[in-house]
């Protein structure tokens, strides 16, 4: 990973391929860790205890070797608070997102640490992208070498969200404290709406003309069944070889057909939110919206999204499925509307929901 901020490359080099001093300056400051607090574990609060018993006790009998005790005590306090803020000092941190992030669904985040020191080695690293974790370890990182790592999170909501920074732990070299060190990073994540079950969304056919057989009869070309004829069956529909052998009219039934296409009507003109379960409600609808698209799109269907703001016409294909979830993740609410949402194909499998309405339509 490149030392050199994009900013100051981007201005040139001096003489000499070398960066202005000032360029230099601003770079190192960016990349600086910023010190993030410090908090005492157990075992070192047992022995900070133990420290303020030996001081009084030598206190109160003149012992020397009580003294020379409490001396070594305290010097192993400041070694470790020295130490502990050094081992978190020159650290260069990348974070490399995956290309799919759901609400609600952990997902396992990247992470690359080097050690930009040159002499000495770092230990007992803990990496986390948040202040409470989680945390993962990276055990030991010679000068110049380079870890790789995941951590597992979980987004709550859909849309962006912003990694400020990313967070250094260490607790080494005795345990007695756990200090802190904040990486900027600035890195943005687009975060897809949560995907249910694709069960728990019904869609019904709204047309008979299409291009897969159903299991029911209908028009269409595949046969379904063989049977005896009706008044009031089509007579083009008899099957006249079958007949002359039964000496009886045969009627055949065909399968149905049914349309490999999927409309989503989402009407998000549903003003302000007047109570938090509506917003809830909402979030629900177009995560509903975002299951019946991944799940069609799987199965062969072209799919088109209509939302007040905008409309995605039919595509199938991973780049389509991309640009269906990314307006999923960014659509807000819009000024109420009274006009219907319209389908691009009359004939398509329609899916409408809204505050109003949630269900699948004929």
């Amino acid at each position: 990973m490149s030392s050199v901020p994009a900013f100051a490359r981007s201005r040139g080099a001096g003489r000499g391929g070398r960066l202005p001093r000032a360029a230099r300056l601003r770079g190192w400051w960016e990349r600086r860790g910023t010190p993030e607090g410090i908090r005492i574990t157990r075992v070192g609060l047992w022995f900070v205890l133990f420290t303020v018993i030996v001081g009084v006790a030598a206190t109160n009998t003149g012992n020397n070797a009580l003294y020379l005790v409490l001396a070594v005590m305290l010097a192993l306090l400041v070694i470790s608070g020295l130490v502990s803020r050094w081992n978190l000092r020159r650290l260069e941190i990348a974070i490399e997102p995956p290309g799919e992030i759901f609400a609600k669904r952990p997902t396992l985040i990247d992470f690359s640490v080097r050690n930009a020191g040159r002499l000495l080695p770092r230990w007992l690293l803990q990496v986390g992208l948040t202040a409470q974790g989680p945390w993962r370890v990276v055990a030991f990182l010679t000068p110049g070498q380079s870890a790789r790592g995941a951590v597992e999170v979980l987004f709550p909501r859909r849309g962006r969200h912003r990694l400020s920074a990313t967070h250094v732990a260490s607790l080494f070299p005795l345990g007695l404290f756990r200090k802190g060190m904040r990486y900027a990073s600035e890195v943005t994540l687009l975060v897809y709406p949560e995907l249910f079950s694709p069960g728990e969304v019904e869609i019904v056919a709204s047309g008979f003309a299409g291009d897969r057989s159903s299991s029911r009869p209908g028009w269409g070309h595949d046969l379904h069944a063989l049977r005896g004829f009706r008044s009031g069956d089509d007579p083009r529909g008899i099957h006249w070889k079958k007949s002359a052998q039964t000496r009886a009219l045969i009627y055949q039934e065909r399968e149905t057909e049914e349309t490999l296409r999927l409309s989503i009507l989402l009407d998000n003109g549903v003003g302000s939110f007047d109570t938090e379960r509506e917003a809830e409600r909402f979030e629900r609808l177009v995560s509903e919206a975002a299951t019946a698209a991944w799940d069609h799109l799987d199965r062969g269907f072209e799919v088109e999204l209509v939302t007040r703001t905008r409309r995605i016409p039919f595509g199938r294909g991973r780049r389509h499925r991309d640009e269906l979830m990314t307006e999923l993740a960014l659509v807000t609410c819009e000024p109420s509307a009274r006009t219907p949402l319209m389908p691009g194909d009359a004939g398509a499998r329609q899916l409408r929901l809204g505050l109003g309405r949630s269900e699948a339509a004929a």
